[in-house]
């Protein structure tokens, strides 16, 4: 069976020629998007369906793309709320130091000491850099800045990441 990786969702439609509004989830919306690739859309209670993408471009924060074969708003009205993925074997090969989210959520955090912290439940976006958000057992969760100082060694393999936890950077630390 194939594995597929998330790309962005529908939020909305866009215009009367067939346009969807997606946000994306993908560092490479303009390799995805490119015109003659092909995107899986999931929706609930619905077999997934290939779409081959006809038009791409950059609208305010949305990315707006149009399928071909779908050129009016009532034909894509339904793609609202669907996760457009791509199969986990078209990934785009990273470089060294780069991963996928998936490879990093779940993995379990710890320190150079061996003491750990907890595991990863999601990861931001804010700005300069990526913040990696901790669940810890009993405790608030903790925010590591994916930056070299903090994030020391990471192992998708072994789903463990070794951290070096700068002193106040955990709130409940004596």
């Amino acid at each position: 069976m194939t594995e597929y990786l998330n790309v962005g969702k529908i939020v909305n439609t866009h215009g009367i020629r067939g346009e969807v509004r997606v946000i994306s989830q993908t560092d490479f919306a303009l390799e995805r998007y490119q015109p003659g690739k092909t995107l899986v859309l999931f929706r609930e209670n619905q077999a997934p369906l290939t779409l081959t993408i006809d038009t791409y471009r950059r609208h305010k924060n949305f990315d707006l793309l149009s399928f071909e074969g779908y050129p009016s708003i009532n034909q894509v009205e339904s793609f609202r709320d669907g996760i457009l993925k791509v199969a986990k074997e078209d990934r785009v090969e990273l470089a060294e130091n780069e991963f996928y989210y998936y490879e990093i959520i779940g993995a379990e955090v710890v320190t150079e000491e061996g003491k750990v912290i907890g595991k990863v439940k999601e990861i931001l976006s804010p700005g300069a850099n990526d913040v990696w958000v901790v669940q810890r057992k009993g405790k608030k969760d903790a925010l590591l800045p994916y930056i070299d100082s903090v994030i020391k060694e990471v192992d998708v393999t072994a789903q463990k990441i070794i951290v070096e936890i700068p002193e106040g950077l955990l709130d409940d630390e004596n």
